[in-house]
């Protein structure tokens, strides 16, 4: 019988033309279309039908109709099985799969026992086999049986190769070897092969005995050859027939040929595919569908029907002259305009990615305007397709991405790897907060108290990281006053702990699901991504269990990311009703009125080709596999699909987060395509409108800030440290002092400058409380750092110029100490009353002179202020601090009140001067010095600023102005509170023009 092999070209909407093709041709008798089989591709393409039927019902008189019988031919890009008719019970004699988690994790083994040590371990090891397992499938899909690979061919193009290639070429081989043995042990195949069995299985059954009821295999472009030989013997059933999407009828001959020889070579001795194939040709996989079926291309008809919302036929003529091939594409010069036009068809040109998704939002907006219209976004970028679906949200609308998000990106997911990643760095601060304060954490009716545990905990690990493990953790929860809400955590993450490496990984995942279930309770496992995490968990302790892995808990978050990474989850269905999200894969068969496809840049639309890690191009070509540009021709069938639509936007952006790109090939031959025509179909009222949304209306610049807070609320004590701050910067002041605002430190942070004073400082004071021991100092200082848990890398860079810095320190103290200068004070604390206002502050050493007056001491790990910035007022704290010694504000190390009167004020620095590390310098005008305060005058000019600054602000009425002097240096902490960048420029511009006036009065 000859064979019935239709096409629905891309213009007319598969699924609609499909339904409305289906229905009067099916529908009579009693029980009409419930008596056809469709065959369709993947559970989507069921979905999309579902609704093509629905939208017919209702534009009929019918009441009503049964739907046919629709099976899933399993597509494998989406993971997807066969469906109960093609897997039938009485296949019997089929071996059954092999698990393909468990063949992964054994295939490691594998790899291992090949490679030894090269093999590489944990996370890393598992990749590679993953690898390996999808050239062995690639390979099965084709029908390649492993002694192919023994061929002479084969192995004398692998002769011929890179010595890489040859050793790749080998382990493959081995490793598949040994893989082989174990499934002939355990009576089982691999899944591909087992889809193939059952392909052949019902095309036998079916051509020996065609059903009673008619078949139709709808949509199906898979061009393996089992599915091929199954479509064969489907187009040859007395009630059956094969109609596939987008194949271009109108196609001429010489194009054809130029396509190449796609599986079909004209002498034995040649490989199926010719270097000179046309693989990124949308037409060319359907070409290979052909050949493999057996059928010629004139053998191919036009389906009779069209769908609901068809575009103008002369569209398909459009497209087909779009994707010519290199040679037939020199027709576009002598192409006449009107198999030039694309109308409907607008292109979308945003300056950056976030635009581009504003702009999508503002078309989907509009189009949902039209009553009953439909809307589509493609796109195979997931970042542009969540950035859209969050711009919906502003109006309201709910659109659901219906390619789905990695399980390692949901909550779900995510929890289970901050567990794995917690064990991993030994409870850094980082994993371990996100940890605690992830939605699922702690949850119930003890939420509340559960976050604010959680958040003292996070503000006590503040700065740089800790000890490793648990135990320090506990003693910075008990200083918190956290021992009963730290126990509870304790034990949940002791037992993860607990690992140790060599163990089995079903053990490590049933610990690591123990403790998700403490921490979470039964909400772990609720909704679309707990079911496919608990789905997930449970191939892999059963696989593990079965593969005997042994693994490393450190490599456990490595491993599970890369495991969740494939897993799509997918959300339920209850968006809205006329807005689809689609990545390529889900959007083929689907229609909608308008289309809008998206991130058409090269490397996402098309997809950058990767090659095959483990086997050579060549001998992949030889053993009649498609190239890795093959994919390049399914993504341009999916353009030439959507292309179809009676609406269309092709959008992209000029460049990405990492810089310019190209855009897609595909746009710059719809580019070249148009020609003169190009600036008709521009769409610019789009990015219009998306700028207008971001464009706020102007706005009066922002003043200067000078708060003016009530007597009462000036009324603060004053550091010793805050006199800089109140007479430079009144702004910052307010904020640190009035407002009590802190600027807090981020988790796990870079030991900064203030850490580093604060290291040195507690070495000094430690080895001066120590008596300072001749021998002691550096001991010291490494035991401050082990005990500061410096991070190693750190602590080898810092080290030799700490080391220096304080061996001038400790021959300085020496040399004073045989003088007759003693240290009395190291890091002690003191306070005074002036004018009824507490002044306080820190002295880093207060040291007795011979005649008993007293030398303040300053340490700083830069430079110090300079003699010019005291003359002016600022870094007084030296002078401070003498003037609590004098009041009897400080108290010496064994307790007893300091009494005299300070006449020396230094400065000991780490910084570099001259050859050495470390020196002294004091502020004041001594010696050959040209600037400065003179000696005898420094504390009364000290108290003269201190009694000014009270005057003005603490206990006067002027305003806390905001960089009341922007030229001295300042800390940043409290720039975006008084909104600087909004101010200063305009502040510079009045001073200039007020300075001009002045001059020229």
């Amino acid at each position: 019988m000859n064979p019935k092999v239709y096409s629905i070209a891309a213009h007319r909407g598969f699924a609609d033309a499909l339904v409305a093709g289906l229905v009067p041709r099916y529908s009579e008798g009693e029980l009409g279309l419930a008596r056809l089989t469709l065959l369709l591709p993947s559970r989507r393409a069921v979905r999309t039908v579902t609704e093509a039927f629905v939208r017919h019902s209702g534009s009929t008189d019918k009441p009503g109709m049964l739907l046919p019988r629709m099976a899933v031919v399993g597509d494998l890009d989406l993971d997807e099985t066969l469906g109960p008719l093609l897997d039938p019970l009485g296949a019997a004699d089929i071996p059954p799969a092999a698990d393909p988690t468990r063949r992964w994790l054994r295939l490691a083994h594998y790899l291992r026992e090949v490679e030894g040590a090269e093999a590489g371990k944990g996370a890393a090891l598992l990749r590679r086999a993953w690898e390996l397992g999808r050239t062995m499938d690639r390979l099965l899909v084709e029908g390649i049986a492993p002694l192919d690979l023994m061929s002479e061919r084969v192995i004398g193009i692998v002769g011929d190769l890179a010595g890489h290639w040859t050793d790749n070429t080998r382990t493959f081989l081995k490793v598949q070897q040994y893989w082989i043995a174990e499934l002939a042990e355990r009576g089982e195949i691999d899944a591909p092969e087992r889809r193939n069995r059952l392909f052949e299985h019902a095309a036998e059954a079916w051509r020996a005995a065609p059903p009673s009821y008619p078949i139709v295999a709808a949509g199906v472009t898979s061009a393996s050859p089992a599915l091929a030989e199954l479509l064969r013997v489907v187009s040859a059933l007395p009630g059956g027939s094969v109609v596939l999407p987008d194949f271009d009828l109108a196609l001429a001959g010489d194009v054809w040929e130029e396509l190449g020889v796609a599986g079909k070579p004209e002498h034995a001795e040649e490989p199926p595919f010719g270097r000179s194939d046309a693989v990124t040709h949308p037409q060319y996989h359907l070409k290979l569908l052909l050949n493999r079926m057996g059928i010629a291309r004139e053998e191919v008809s036009a389906w009779h029907r069209s769908g609901y919302g068809a575009s103008p036929a002369e569209r398909s003529t459009v497209i087909s002259n779009l994707f010519l091939p290199p040679r037939a594409s020199a027709a576009w010069v002598g192409l006449p305009a009107e198999k030039r036009r694309l109308s409907g068809v607008r292109l979308m040109e945003s300056t950056h990615p976030e635009q581009e998704a504003q702009a999508i939002a503002v078309l989907i907006r509009e189009a949902l305007e039209v009553p009953e219209r439909r809307v589509a976004l493609m796109t195979p970028d997931r970042g542009l397709a969540g950035r859209v679906v969050a711009h919906l949200t502003r109006w309201g609308i709910e659109a659901d991405d219906t390619a789905g998000r990695p399980l390692a990106q949901t909550a779900a997911g995510r929890l289970m790897l901050l567990l794995a990643e917690v064990l991993a760095e030994q409870a850094a601060p980082v994993p371990l907060i996100a940890l605690l304060v992830h939605p699922l954490a702690g949850g119930g009716e003890g939420r509340a108290r559960w976050l604010e545990a959680a958040r003292k905990l996070d503000l006590a690990l503040r700065g740089p990281r800790p000890g490793a493990g648990l135990a320090s953790l506990g003693q910075i929860a008990g200083q918190e006053k956290l021992d009963a809400w730290w126990a509870g955590v304790d034990a949940v993450l002791t037992p993860l702990f607990a690992l140790r490496e060599g163990e089995p990984l079903e053990a490590m995942l049933g610990v690591l699901v123990d403790a998700a279930e403490a921490l979470c309770g039964e909400a772990i496992w609720a909704g679309a991504d707990g079911r496919s995490l608990s789905a997930l968990v449970e191939e892999l302790r059963a696989a593990a269990g079965s593969a005997g892995t042994l693994f490393d808990p450190r490599e456990l978050h490595a491993m599970l990311r890369d495991a969740m990474d494939r897993v799509s989850v997918r959300p339920p269905w209850g968006g809205h009703p006329r807005v689809s999200i689609y990545g390529l894969l889900e959007a083929r068969m689907s229609r909608a009125d308008l289309v809008i496809c998206g991130g058409l840049v090269e490397g996402v639309w098309p997809a950058s080709p990767s090659q095959d890690a483990l086997l050579p191009p060549a001998v992949l070509r030889a053993l009649g596999v498609p190239g890795a540009d093959f994919r390049i021709g399914l993504a341009a069938h999916d353009l030439a699909a959507a292309l179809g639509a009676p609406e269309v936007v092709l959008s992209w952006a000029l460049r990405d987060a990492g810089g310019p790109v190209i855009p897609s090939r595909f746009v710059l031959r719809v580019k070249a395509l148009l020609g003169e025509q190009v600036e008709r179909h521009v769409e610019s009222e789009a990015l219009r409108l998306a700028r207008m949304i971001d464009d706020a209306p102007p706005v009066a610049g922002h003043p200067r800030p000078q708060p003016m807070p009530s007597a009462e609320q000036r009324r603060v004590d004053l550091a010793v440290t805050g006199l800089d701050r109140l007479r430079g910067d009144p702004y910052e002041f307010y904020a640190n002092a009035i407002l009590r605002l802190r600027k807090l430190d981020a988790l796990d942070a870079e030991p900064s400058a203030a850490w580093k004073g604060e290291v040195a400082h507690r070495i000094l004071e430690d080895w001066h409380k120590a008596g300072e021991p001749v021998d002691g100092l550096h001991a010291i200082a490494q035991a401050v750092l082990t005990e500061k848990n410096a991070h190693p890398l750190m602590r080898a860079l810092w080290w030799p110029r700490l080391s220096e810095a304080l061996k001038t320190f400790h021959k300085l103290v020496l040399e004073h100490k045989t003088a007759g200068r003693k240290v009395v004070a190291s890091e002690a604390w003191g306070d005074m009353r002036y004018r009824d206002i507490r002044i306080h502050g820190r002295a880093d050493r207060i040291d007795q002179l011979p005649d008993g007056a007293l030398a303040v001491v300053d340490y700083k790990t830069g430079s110090p202020p300079t003699p010019k910035r005291v003359e002016e007022g600022f870094a007084l704290q030296l002078g401070l601090i003498a003037l609590i010694a004098q009041a009897g504000g400080f108290k010496d190390m064994q307790g007893r009140e300091i009494a005299g009167i300070a006449d020396k004020f230094e400065y000991w620095s780490m910084a570099k001067k001259k050859d050495a590390i470390g020196y002294t310098t004091t502020p004041l005008k001594e010696g050959k010095k040209r600037s400065g305060i003179e000696p005898d005058d420094f504390l009364p000019e000290t108290e003269r600023y201190l009694n000014d600054a009270l005057d003005r602000w603490i206990l006067g009425k002027e305003p806390f102005t905001a960089r009341l002097n922007p030229e001295l240096g300042s800390y940043a902490d409290y720039d975006q509170l008084m909104r600087l960048d909004e101010w200063i420029t305009s502040l510079g511009t009045r001073e200039r023009r007020e300075s001009a006036g002045e001059d020229a009065a």
